[in-house]
C-alpha cells in the first residue's frame, strides 16, 4: 500500500472528535486509507444490500453492534442513521468512534448538517498526489497526465482506458441516478465530455446548454453533480481589481487529468505532446496538486485566478492571511523569458515582488526578483501553500 500523506492528520482528527467523514470521489482510496489507519474497529459497507436493508430496517438494534464504534463505508446511502448516531455521539465522551466514509457529498453534508454538525470532522481525500506517487522522482508528466492517479490504476493490471471506460459508465449509472433521475444518460455523458474539452477555461454555462442542448437550469444543475460527486470543481476570480474591469466567471477543472483524458478520446501518454489539450491538462494538474495538499491537511482549498478585461491573467493566485501569492504554470520543459511576463506585470500593479513558476522540466531556480521556478513534481515545495 502506498502511504497516503492524509494519515497522520486523519489520526489526530479522529482524537479530537467524536466522528470523522472521510470523503472524496468514488475509488480514491478512503477505504483501503481508513481500515489501514483504524485496523481495530469493525468495518461495515452500506452498499451491501443486506446491511443496508438491516441499517434501514432497525437502526437502532443495526448500532448497537458497534459498542466501540466502527467504520461505515458509503454512508450516505441510509439517510435517517444520521439522527441515531447524533444520540450515540452525544452520550459518548470517546473520541474517534465513528468513521464515516462516502463519495457524494452533497447527500453526505446535508445530512451531516441536519444532525450532526460540531460533533464530527471532515477530511477530503482525493487520488494519489505526486508526492505520493514520485517518491522516487521516475514518473514522466506525459505518463501521469494520461493515467491520472487514481489508485485502482496502479494497484490493478487493468489497462488505463478500459479502467476509466468502465468508471465513467458506473459513475453515470449508480450515482448519477442518486442524485438526479436523468431520463436520457447519454445526454449527460456527452455534457461530460463537453466538460472535459472546456479545462482550465472560463465556464460559461450559456454556451455549454447550447452544445449540450438543454437548457441553461438543467446545466447548472448538472454542473452541481459533477461538483458534489468530485469530478469536476470551479475555481473562482479573485476579486482583487486594481482599478481594471476583472472576468468574473469561474474556471472549470476536473479532479483528475487521467479521467479528463478519457473523456477526451486520448489513447496513451504520447498523444499528449502534440494534443491541443496538452496546456490545459498541466495546468489542470499543477492546481489540483496545490489542492490536495490542503485537502490532505483538512483544510479547505484558498486559490484563485486572476484576469482582467484586457487578458492578462495569472493562473493562480493562492491566498493566505490576506497575502496573496502568484503561480504561473508552464508546461513547456525549457525555461524562457515568456514564462516570467504575467509574474512581472502582476508585481508591478500590486506594488509587491516574488511569485512561482511550475513548469515541465527538472530544475529549480530563484531569481534575482525573488520569483521561483519549480519543477512539476516539486509542487508542494511552494511557499505559503
Amino acid at each position: 500500500m502506498i502511504k497516503r500523506d492524509a494519515e497522520s492528520e486523519l489520526i489526530q482528527l479522529a482524537g479530537q472528535f467524536k466522528a470523522v467523514a472521510l470523503i472524496g470521489p468514488r475509488q480514491s482510496g478512503k477505504t483501503t486509507l481508513a481500515k489501514h489507519t483504524f485496523g481495530h474497529k469493525p468495518y461495515v459497507n452500506l452498499e451491501n444490500p443486506d446491511t443496508r436493508q438491516f441499517a434501514l430496517e432497525d437502526p437502532r438494534g443495526f448500532l448497537d453492534q458497534f459498542a466501540n464504534g466502527a467504520i461505515l463505508d458509503e454512508v450516505q446511502r441510509v439517510p435517517h442513521l444520521f439522527s441515531y448516531l447524533q444520540q450515540i455521539l452525544d452520550e459518548t465522551k470517546s473520541p474517534g468512534l465513528f468513521i464515516l466514509t462516502g463519495s457524494n457529498n452533497f447527500l453526505l453534508q446535508e445530512n451531516i448538517s441536519q444532525s450532526l454538525a460540531g460533533r464530527i470532522a471532515y477530511m477530503i481525500l482525493l487520488p494519489f498526489s505526486v508526492s505520493e506517487l514520485d517518491g522516487e522522482g521516475k514518473l514522466d508528466i506525459n505518463e501521469l497526465l494520461f493515467k491520472g492517479a487514481y489508485p485502482p490504476i496502479y494497484d490493478q493490471a487493468v489497462e488505463t482506458n478500459v479502467w476509466y471506460s468502465n468508471y465513467i459508465r458506473t459513475y453515470i449509472e449508480r450515482d448519477v441516478r442518486q442524485l438526479k433521475n436523468i431520463s436520457d444518460l447519454n445526454v449527460f455523458e456527452r455534457f461530460i465530455r463537453l466538460c472535459a474539452g472546456r479545462t482550465g477555461q472560463l465556464l460559461n454555462m450559456a454556451n455549454l446548454a447550447i452544445e449540450a442542448g438543454v437548457n441553461n437550469k438543467t446545466i447548472a444543475s448538472w454542473i452541481g453533480i459533477l461538483e458534489s460527486s468530485f469530478i469536476i470543481y470551479r475555481l473562482q476570480p479573485h476579486h482583487r481589481n486594481f482599478n481594471k474591469r476583472l472576468v468574473k466567471m469561474p474556471k472549470l477543472y476536473f479532479y483528475d487529468t487521467g479521467l479528463a483524458c478519457a473523456l477526451l478520446g486520448i489513447q496513451n501518454a504520447g498523444q499528449l505532446n502534440l494534443n491541443p489539450f496538452k496546456g490545459a491538462l498541466f495546468e489542470n494538474f499543477v492546481i489540483t496538486e496545490l489542492i490536495k495538499y490542503r485537502f490532505n491537511k483538512a483544510r479547505q482549498h484558498h486559490l484563485y485566478f486572476w484576469r482582467d478585461n484586457t487578458g492578462h491573467e495569472i493562473d493562480v493566485i493562492l491566498e493566505n492571511a490576506n497575502k496573496l501569492y502568484p503561480i504561473e504554470i508552464k508546461s513547456g520543459k525549457t525555461i524562457i523569458s515568456a514564462f516570467f511576463s504575467g509574474l512581472n506585470f502582476w508585481n508591478k500593479i500590486s506594488g509587491e515582488s516574488g511569485g512561482a513558476v511550475v513548469y515541465g522540466g527538472n530544475s529549480y531556480q530563484k531569481r534575482s526578483n525573488g520569483i521561483e521556478v519549480f519543477p512539476w513534481n516539486k509542487i508542494q515545495a511552494i511557499e505559503g501553500s
